[in-house]
This record gives structure tokens, C-alpha cells and sequence, in this order.
């Protein structure tokens, strides 16, 4: 008897559901006989044990609350865990009770920001034994992200500004200080400048630095290395080919007419300048060709010119 493909379940079709085309189920692995310890378990580090207080933005006695290393696509995405190393089914009565007030208390944290409709409270714990709670904000008129995608939308929707996302981490950090512990999260800094320094240049010239610094920690996040390697070999192998359709060949013909070798040193300066741009973080190697060229240039302009007045004292 063949196997039946499962269908597809109806929740696909629900608005709040992020992906639409041709839909298919994966194949179930089978299940294991031992399954693998978790983070904390067995001989595996505790993440969050080892974590400093200034990784969070509100430490206390028992508790600690910790936001992700980043903006993501929702207003607030905050983690609730424990001092101590126990599981949810673990907790003392103490933690357990405690554990009740404090959901309660970060969930109206969240909820007093502008913009937020809803806070999603989750619990999986599937890959750490450390307890943790996640608090999820939902945006204030998206219906479409209602219900149980909320945590896949966060992954699909464009980040919110850095400082929007400070300045809520900051709000949310004092509300709980209310109430004891230590807010460590603090709001984005007023750069005051005097009327006399304001200018539109150097404005875009602070800004620039920060966008760059994201995109390429999100880049280097992205590609793994064994395809940033592959990159870089591509690149080598292109730069070579341009070098000896174009600047070698001018190098040859100065070496042929003037009897020094002065090119061909300037080649090989130059190969080993852009193979060395080629290993730093744009594997493109794009930025670093014009200044190889413009010292080769300058290198070849100035043998030039010795040999010509040591041609005009001679003569």
C-alpha cells in the first residue's frame, strides 16, 4: 500500500498565514530513540548562565529581561528568564508565583507602547533548558498578523529604526524599574550641536557609518564562509585576467623601451595589493582596484621622469 501525501491543512489559507503559491508537506522524519540534550542539559553550556547583566536591558534579584541583539520587524521582542538554572516544570513556588507577576508586568510594559495593539506570550523551550518566555509585540492595526504567525511575520517584515527601537527599549526597562531591580537599556543620546556647526554634509557624513556597519554585519551573517571563499577566488581569478589583457601589457612596453624593469615590479605590487583588498570584508574587491592603479600610475610617471632629466643632464 502506497504511502498518501498529506495535504495541505486549511490554516494556509487563513489571511494571517505569511506564504501563498504551491504548498507541499515535508517528509516526517523518523522519530529518534534518545533525543539530543538541549543548551544547559547534559555537558552543553548554559547561554544564559554565562551571560553578563549588561547583556539585558532590566536585571533583578531572580529575574532578568533581555531584548535581541537587533531591531526585528516587530515594535518589541523581549525575553523573560530566570537567575537560577531551572526549567518552567522546575520552578519552586517562589519563582512560580513570581513568574506569574512579572508575565503580567512586562506584558503591560509592552503594551503601553505607541503602536502596539497586543503582546504574544510564548513559551517552547526546545532549545535551551534554561527557562525563557517570549514576549512578542503585535503592531497596532495589522490584523493580518493576528494570531499564531506572529513570531514568522517578525522574520519577514523590514526592521524599525534603531532609534525607535532604543527608545522603547529604554521605556520598557524603566517601567519594570518601577517596581525594583535596575534598568540597564537607556534611550538614544540628543547629539547637540551649536547652530553655528549645522550643516547638511556633515549630517549625511555621521549617518553614513551606521548603515554601512549593518549591512555588512547582516552580510557577513548571511553568506557562509565556504561561499565567501568561493567569491574571493572568483574575483582573484577575474582581476588576473584584467590585469594581463590591460596593465601588464603597458608595463611590458615601458620595460621594452626604457630597458628597466620598473613596470614589472609595479605589476606585481599591484597584484599583491588587490589580492590583499580581496581578503578583507568586501570579497567584491571593487573599492580597493582604483588606488592599486592610481599607485602603479604614479610609479611608472615618476620613473619616467628621472630617466628623462638624467637624458637632459646627459645631454
Amino acid at each position: 500500500m502506497q504511502d498518501t501525501p498529506p495535504s495541505v491543512p486549511d490554516f494556509t489559507q487563513w489571511p494571517s498565514f505569511p506564504f501563498e503559491g504551491d504548498l507541499r508537506v515535508k517528509q516526517i522524519d523518523d522519530p529518534v530513540a534518545v533525543e539530543p540534550p538541549r543548551r544547559g542539559e547534559a555537558d552543553r553550556e548554559c547561554t544564559a548562565c554565562n551571560a553578563p547583566d549588561e547583556a539585558y536591558i532590566w536585571v533583578g534579584e531572580r529575574w532578568r529581561v533581555r531584548a535581541m541583539d537587533r531591531p526585528t520587524g516587530l515594535p518589541m521582542v523581549l525575553i523573560l528568564e530566570s537567575r537560577s538554572h531551572l526549567d518552567l516544570g522546575d520552578l519552586p513556588n517562589l519563582l512560580a508565583a513570581e513568574l506569574g507577576v512579572m508575565t503580567v508586568r512586562l506584558e503591560r510594559a509592552v503594551r503601553s507602547l505607541d503602536g502596539v495593539a497586543r503582546v504574544h506570550v510564548n513559551r517552547w523551550g526546545d532549545g535551551s533548558a534554561h527557562l525563557h518566555m517570549w514576549f512578542l509585540a503585535r503592531p497596532y492595526g495589522r490584523l493580518q498578523l493576528r494570531g499564531t504567525f506572529l513570531s514568522l511575520w517578525d522574520s519577514i517584515l523590514p526592521p524599525i529604526s534603531e532609534e525607535q527601537w532604543r527608545e522603547n527599549l529604554a521605556m520598557v526597562a524603566a517601567w519594570l524599574a518601577e517596581f525594583g531591580g535596575r534598568p540597564l537599556a537607556e534611550p538614544p543620546r540628543i547629539r547637540w550641536e551649536a547652530p553655528s556647526t549645522l550643516s547638511p554634509s556633515p549630517t549625511s557624513v555621521t549617518e553614513e557609518p551606521e548603515e554601512e556597519s549593518a549591512s555588512v554585519i547582516e552580510a557577513a551573517d548571511e553568506i557562509p564562509e565556504s561561499e565567501a571563499a568561493e567569491q574571493t577566488a572568483e574575483a582573484d581569478v577575474a582581476e588576473d585576467l584584467e590585469m594581463r589583457s590591460g596593465h601588464p601589457a603597458d608595463a611590458a612596453a615601458d620595460e621594452h623601451a626604457d630597458g628597466d624593469p620598473v613596470g614589472e615590479e609595479s605589476g606585481s605590487a599591484e597584484t599583491g595589493t588587490a589580492g590583499r583588498a580581496d581578503v578583507g570584508d568586501e570579497p567584491e574587491g571593487g573599492s580597493d582596484e582604483p588606488s592599486a592603479g592610481v599607485t602603479d600610475e604614479d610609479g611608472r610617471s615618476a620613473g619616467n621622469g628621472g630617466r628623462a632629466a638624467s637624458a637632459r643632464t646627459a645631454g
